[in-house]
């Protein structure tokens, strides 16, 4: 089952790296900035409301596994409605949204301009994407890894294509590279709903149509959706931060360093995704254990999830290590950018050492829905992150942000190892 998930989750970030590649191709640093940045900020919001994927797959999974195929098709009407909400408020306060972005971050003139183009056309897709989380965070509930897969692949192909043309052939730049994501991500979200459609056919019809909208605002189950992705949200915040002082701190050293943090931050992207995709393979099936309340099964699957990961951060070093360059070369021909990028190559080389106990440990407290330790672990990793970056920083510039982030990462396995037992007690 991982493999589909992680095939799938690593085709995500191709959105975001195409779009870094194409304009990293156009003759100045600072069009990759406007991308780093613009995309930055959507990965913020969006990484914030992924609680709508992280919040879904445990508890369809848990449903799953104990029989109740009623709330198995709530669950996936409540996702969707808290999704259509959330992003038609991000669309009405999009202006205010970006304004307060560029009071935080210290950019040239041309990164701002070319980044509010790239937000401001962009921001229109949150109600698509957030919509399409609480999708694959639902297929993956109910095991069926192989559509979301397709739907990934069709989606990023599609905005290869059109990220070349736009750019390429009608000279659109910036703007024709946010216009080619916001259309693809369109595309995913139909392609997700008729899934959703054909799903609900397949599954047993254990409710009539009267109980099934009255379980669609059961207050327990609502409440407990709430806490479940408010205590995601928060969590989220933190991760989403430390990429925000990441770019931030980055625009700070200038246009051409920037540009290269920002190629070298796919490196890091992929890593994460490839392993997210072992951790919502463990939010499904060790779900399903907890929803059975088979600890031994839920120890069992815990052991095979952490030897999935094991293997997939063996994966990423070996193809940093030998292919680095190549990939830098790849994503921008500009001569300094690639000479800054190479000097730093190193770091995420060996970022999967510190990550894969962080992102591994998220699926299985997902999957016990212990979401509250998770949120109080990645707060201390948090503080500590701020410890080492203003420490650092400030005597090794560049060096000291990516110690930072490093340590954020290790600093979040360590502490969801230390309180495993508290989650191991609960089922």
């Amino acid at each position: 089952m991982a493999w589909p998930i992680i095939l799938g989750n690593i085709t995500v970030p191709l959105l975001g790296a195409v779009d870094t590649a194409v304009v990293g191709h156009l003759p100045e640093p600072y069009y990759i900035g406007a991308v780093a940045i613009g995309a930055m900020l959507f990965n913020y919001i969006y990484h914030l409301f992924n609680c709508l994927r992280m919040g879904t797959t445990g508890p369809t999974a848990q449903a799953r596994g104990a029989g109740d195929y009623a709330e198995v098709r709530v669950m996936i009407a409540r996702a969707l409605l808290l999704a259509g909400v959330i992003g038609g408020v991000v669309i009405v306060l999009q202006l205010p949204i970006i304004r307060f972005a560029f009071w935080l971050i210290n950019a040239s003139a041309q990164v701002e301009h070319y980044a509010r183009e790239y937000f401001l056309i962009r921001v229109w897709a949150m109600p698509a994407v957030l919509g399409s989380y609480a999708i694959v965070g639902w297929l993956y509930g109910l095991r069926k890894v192989r559509t979301p897969l397709l739907i990934q692949v069709i989606v990023n192909l599609l905005n290869i294509v059109l990220a070349l043309v736009f750019v390429f052939v009608f000279h659109w730049d910036v703007p024709g590279v946010a216009a080619a994501a916001l259309i693809s991500e369109y595309a995913g979200l139909v392609l997700g709903l008729i899934s959703v459609r054909q799903t609900l056919r397949e599954l047993p019809d254990d409710a009539s149509h009267g109980q099934q909208r009255a379980r669609l605002l059961d207050p327990v189950q609502l409440r407990r959706m709430v806490a479940i992705n408010g205590d995601i949200v928060l969590r989220t915040i933190c991760v989403v931060s430390v990429l925000g002082f990441f770019m931030a701190k980055s625009a700070e050293l200038g246009d051409v360093q920037l540009a290269a943090n920002q190629v070298l931050h796919h490196f890091l992207i992929f890593t994460s995704y490839a392993l997210d995709g072992v951790a919502y393979a463990a939010e499904a099936i060790l779900g399903e254990s907890v929803g059975r309340r088979d600890r031994a099964a839920f120890l069992h699957d815990r052991r095979v999830v952490f030897l999935w990961a094991g293997v997939v951060g063996v994966i990423n070093i070996a193809i940093y290590a030998v292919a680095g360059p190549a990939i830098i070369a790849l994503m921008t021909s500009i001569p300094e950018v690639r000479a800054a990028a190479a000097n730093y190559l190193w770091w995420p080389v060996l970022m999967p050492l510190a990550s894969v106990w962080a992102y591994t440990y998220d699926g299985v407290y997902l999957a016990a829905t212990r979401t509250r330790i998770m949120r109080n672990t990645v707060m201390a990793s948090f503080v500590l992150f701020l410890a080492l970056l203003y420490t650092l920083m400030p005597l090794f510039g560049n060096a000291g942000l990516w110690i930072a982030v490093m340590g954020f990462l290790a600093g979040r396995g360590v502490l969801l190892h230390v309180f495993f037992p508290r989650v191991l007690r609960t089922i």
